[in-house]
């Protein structure tokens, strides 16, 4: 119905006069009622973004409503408030036989315990030696594929762009770390670049650069303030952008939670619980938007610690503690990918994703066909967000 109304009369007339018998001319004579925007305008927003790009086709309105940058953010909106998975998928990288990127449904991996991971035509598709996912956010993902070539990509619609060089030259003894996240403050999405240089005697020396989407330039901001970053990236939680880091800070603990307010571009600490006694690792991570630390204690359990409340010390939680069965070896639980209604936790284990039941301490293998080994993994919600300056626009965190 609501097709048919944004169609002219006569195209109306043709269709049904192709697909059924004569139409009388008494009711031949009126008109089609409308329906208003704003009811197509709910109607749309509330699809799945495969079917929007389809739509697109339908007549000139609906492909410049789809295309609005107010209708891309209204979408995003009602996306990121659904909680049941049905709208998120893993991002998965692999190395079998090639570097490769896949993604499947996280509701049936949670809801159907299976799904087959389908092969994505990201940009630079085959490198010759790896492909990092940086992070996630409303939709977009940041990819770096052999470290340097730096693209924010939307897999649902098949866009991206590639971020201009950064200006460091990168030498022997040189590496990068990186951070994606939102700047809700200016309405832009942001990466940061921390460039870490080795020198003699153990010495080292960094440069950190932003990139931000709406000037497609980077620029340089403070040095990194707390020794090395030991994540691989930066988590994104609460407007700002969170290492783990070593070094003399004058800390309680041997490390710090280095934050980097993405709107001031200032760097910050975060208060962090009581771990315990014993020796550990420690991995950050984010769960439901808020900021988390996977505690791994030398094989024997790695404990989950969530800040409810950012920046407030007393609002840490220590949601649980997962056992490790077996001798892991060199491996190592990651920070939980997300927790499902019925409680259970999905997260990196080896090559492979398990899922842990804290109620009865059972695990099970996240049945994910097409997928010989897993690299990294990451969610990203389905959205219609582009990757190009000239379209950002406000949204909310995935």
């Amino acid at each position: 119905m609501a097709i048919e109304s944004e169609l002219t009369y006569r195209e109306t007339k043709r269709i049904k006069t192709t697909h059924q018998s004569p139409i009388p001319a008494e009711e031949d004579s009126q008109p089609l009622p409308n329906l208003p925007h704003e009811i197509i305008v709910e109607f749309l927003s509330r699809l799945p973004v495969k079917s929007l790009l389809q739509f697109r086709s339908v007549c000139k309105s609906w492909l410049s409503l789809i295309s609005n940058p107010q209708f891309v953010k209204t979408h995003l909106s009602i996306a990121s408030k659904i909680d049941d998975c049905t709208n998120q998928r893993l991002l998965l990288s692999s190395i079998c036989p090639h570097f490769d990127l896949k993604s499947c449904s996280l509701y049936s991996v949670l809801y159907e315990q299976s799904d087959n991971a389908v092969e994505l035509d990201y940009p630079l598709k085959d490198p010759h030696h790896s492909v990092w996912i940086v992070g996630s956010c409303n939709g977009l993902v940041c990819i770096a594929i052999e470290e340097d070539s730096i693209f924010l990509w939307n897999p649902s619609t098949r866009k991206s762009k590639k971020l201009p060089n950064s200006g460091i030259r990168m030498r022997y003894g040189c590496f990068i770390i990186y951070g994606f996240g939102y700047d809700e403050s200016i309405d832009d999405y942001k990466v940061v670049g921390i460039f870490c240089v080795f020198g003699s005697g153990g010495s080292y020396e960094n440069e950190v650069k932003v990139y931000a989407l709406r000037t497609d330039s980077w620029r340089r901001i403070q040095d990194f303030p707390c020794g090395i970053p030991l994540d691989d990236s930066g988590k994104f939680a609460n407007g700002a952008l969170h290492w783990a880091a070593s070094g003399d800070t004058g800390s309680s603990h041997s490390w710090v939670i280095v934050s980097l307010d993405l709107a001031k571009e200032t760097y910050g600490e975060v208060v962090q619980p009581n771990y315990g006694d014993g020796g550990f690792d420690l991995t950050l991570g984010v769960l439901k938007g808020c900021l988390c630390v996977l505690c791994n204690f030398q094989g024997t359990r790695a404990d989950v610690w969530v800040m409810n409340e950012y920046g407030i010390r007393e609002s840490w939680i220590k949601l649980f503690a997962i056992p490790y069965v077996t001798d892991p070896g060199n491996y190592e639980y990651s920070p939980p990918l997300c927790i499902s209604k019925n409680g259970e936790i999905l997260l990196e284990f080896g090559s492979g994703l398990v899922l842990f039941n804290p109620k009865d301490g059972t695990f099970r293998n996240a049945a994910i066909h097409n997928l010989c080994a897993c690299l990294e993994a990451d969610i990203y919600v389905e959205s219609l967000v582009s990757p190009n300056p000239d379209n950002v626009l406000r949204g909310q965190q995935q």
